[in-house]
């Protein structure tokens, strides 16, 4: 990454899913990205549990999640919250980077609920996901076929990056460099949003 000044990265949630797939490399590819993070000495944030591909550090958990044992007990620490709004808004907090690996709708959601915020300027961080086989690619095509239609701007659709393997994604995260909408960014977001801000931010998803 010569010439490329490095964005300091801390801590990186990673978004992933409560299944393991079907694929074993999906499995492979999250204990790498953790070895990956390890060796970097980056942090990980993630959704809590221990079901499926969801790992360890720290584990930011609906209390709904924690009542029969749902999802297991959570590697690292725990924060617990009283919904799944506010564990993403304490995701997006506490995190420098964000990473989808392999996921159903869950993991859908929380992905484009940040490239959204990204777009509307309430945050500047980084958003990955690692394409393990293939995974992604209908979605990127879907998301590219959106630009063409002009629902996606190709400002935005910067926002979200891809890579194959877990350095090649942590080296893009490091080298991004957001580029906000000259509009959208003179928004002004607070922490004691409106109900009516909330509201505006789902009906753009």
């Amino acid at each position: 990454m010569e010439g490329v000044s490095v964005r300091k990265i801390k801590k990186i949630c990673v978004f992933c899913g409560a299944n393991s797939g079907k694929d074993v490399a999906f499995v492979n590819a999250a204990f790498h990205l953790g070895k990956v993070l390890g060796k970097r000495k980056i942090d990980l944030v993630y959704g809590g549990g221990k079901l499926g591909l969801m790992g360890q550090v720290l584990g930011i958990i609906p209390s709904a999640f924690t009542i029969n044992n749902l999802v297991g007990e959570t590697c690292g620490k725990e924060i617990k919250v009283a919904t799944m709004q506010e564990r993403l808004v304490m995701m997006m907090e506490l995190s420098d980077a964000f990473i989808a690996l392999p996921g159903g709708f869950g993991t859908l959601e929380e992905l484009f609920q940040m490239i959204s915020w990204a777009q509307l300027s309430i945050h500047n961080k980084p958003i990955g996901v690692l394409n393990i086989n293939g995974f992604f690619n209908g979605l990127l095509s879907f998301v590219d076929h959106a630009v063409k239609q002009q629902f996606i701007t190709p400002r935005a659709r910067k926002i979200l990056i891809s890579a194959t393997t877990a350095d090649e994604l942590v080296d893009k995260l490091q080298a991004f460099r957001f580029e906000s909408d000259p509009a959208l960014s003179k928004l002004k977001w607070s922490p004691s949003s409106s109900q009516k801000e909330k509201l505006d931010l789902t009906l753009r998803l």
